[in-house]
């Protein structure tokens, strides 16, 4: 058996972060002046601002606008190594994390932010039909079969097959189905006008299909009816309490209705990154894991979980939600904690703040709400609030600037600046043929 892989330095404990989402990226930096070394683990080279990538998927920004190497982030913590690679496994009785390339990597502290996948609830075939948005792989495809689906209906002679290609359907009514709907419609009919000969963006229908009663669920009732109405004024044709039963190449089947539809994007429901499994600790139905109240997993000392991956209890039995300022507060506190540990003191439970809840429904229309839904509005002040938010949690001073003058000349012109199809993407592989049978 290869022998482990100890990153030390001076005797100093070793604590491993796996994933560098908000929550690795906020405990990786947390840790900059403790007396620990710390080795972070992410599958890309780059952290990704989440919250923007419906953006990059609907030719908005591009993805260098919302990405940062992970190297460059952390380039100024001289007690902190970054690695590429995979992991496959953790074994929390012996402190080893199983690398598929480096080998086995041993830790004193393990900060597992693995985060999660869009989950398609046993239907795991729809995927090819209907790609999830979470990472730049996923909003690059789904980038390109937005534009290609243009294009497609720009050769269409029979009307039918034409209009097929301008129907869009988003499954799913939480914050990534609404804001890929609620901004579609204004880049065809205003950002795509008079680029056409054969077809009209402007003919473009959007449906969005959301199984509860309500868009936006974790919002107030008030906020989700607002947001409802702004997408039907901006012309998306939202239904909720529809079910979907089928999803193919073709379009997707309601009961026993059909909407043809060539391009259709998913964006109901989250699982719990495959790696939680591995740790042979109880999880919750969703696959995450159920952890003590300071964030560390019951049994195992020096093992603690954060972000999408982590079931963290409130007070008031509530499980804290899966979104970025709660990774980044848990990726705070679990390194806290760990450095508490470190120095022989007791870590302390976890407390989520809730500093409000912002969504963007499309061109000076988001709901807000703050003080645990006391204070609720929306239009053009949640809007510019949203961009403002946005702009400042972004990692990195150039793609701030990048993206304040991305948007200022989208909201001026009405154009988008990222939409080139690459010629290795105008014809992809038969595997990614979105071509109706």
């Amino acid at each position: 058996m290869t022998p482990a892989l100890a990153v030390t330095k001076r005797g100093r404990p070793h604590v491993v972060i796996i994933g560098c989402g908000f929550g690795g990226l906020y405990a990786a930096r947390a840790l900059r002046s403790a007396p620990v070394t710390v080795t972070v683990i992410d599958r890309t080279n780059h952290h990704l601002f989440q919250p923007l990538l419906y953006q990059v998927a609907t030719a908005t920004l591009s993805p260098a606008d919302i990405a940062q190497p992970i190297r460059f982030l952390l380039r100024k913590q001289p007690n902190t190594a970054v690695i590429l690679d995979e992991v496959e496994r953790v074994d929390p009785d012996r402190r080893v994390v199983h690398l598929t390339e480096a080998g086995p990597l041993s830790y004193d502290y393990l900060i597992v932010a693995a985060g999660a996948r869009h989950s398609y609830f046993g239907n795991d075939g729809w995927e090819a039909a209907a790609p999830g948005l979470k990472t730049l792989d996923d909003a690059l495809e789904i980038r390109r079969r937005f534009l290609i689906a243009f294009e497609k209906a720009e050769q269409c002679a029979d009307a039918a097959e034409r209009q097929a290609w301008l129907t869009f359907v988003v499954v799913g009514g939480g914050p990534t189905g609404v804001e890929l709907t609620g901004i579609m419609p204004g880049i065809a009919r205003l950002g795509m006008r008079g680029e056409f000969r054969n077809a009209d963006p402007a003919d473009i229908r959007v449906v969005l299909l959301e199984a509860g009663p309500r868009v936006l669920p974790a919002f107030s009732d008030r906020s989700s009816a607002r947001a409802h109405a702004d997408l039907e004024a901006l012309g998306v044709d939202v239904k909720v309490n529809t079910m979907v039963t089928g999803i193919d190449a073709s379009g997707v089947r309601v009961g026993e209705e059909f909407l043809a539809a060539r391009t259709v994007f998913w964006g109901a429901g989250n699982a719990a990154s495959p790696l939680a499994r591995s740790l042979g600790v109880p999880l919750d139905k969703a696959g995450r894991v159920r952890v003590n109240a300071d964030l560390s997993v019951p049994g195992h000392a020096g093992l603690l979980v954060v972000g999408d991956l982590a079931a963290v209890e409130q007070k008031n039995g509530e499980l804290v939600p899966g979104v970025a300022p709660a990774a980044m507060q848990e990726g705070r506190w679990a390194a806290r904690n760990v450095i508490r540990a470190v120095s022989g003191r007791q870590m302390r439970p976890f407390r989520y703040t809730n500093k409000g809840d912002l969504a963007t429904i499309g061109r000076e229309r988001a709901v807000a709400e703050f003080g645990n839904g006391r204070l609720k509005f929306g239009g053009r002040l949640a809007w510019m609030l949203w961009l403002f938010i946005h702009i400042m949690y972004l990692a990195g001073f150039r793609n701030r600037v990048i993206v304040l003058m991305e948007w200022a000349y989208a909201y001026v012109t009405y154009r988008r600046g990222a939409r080139i199809i690459r010629s290795s993407e105008a014809r992809p592989h038969a595997s990614l043929a979105r071509e109706a049978p």
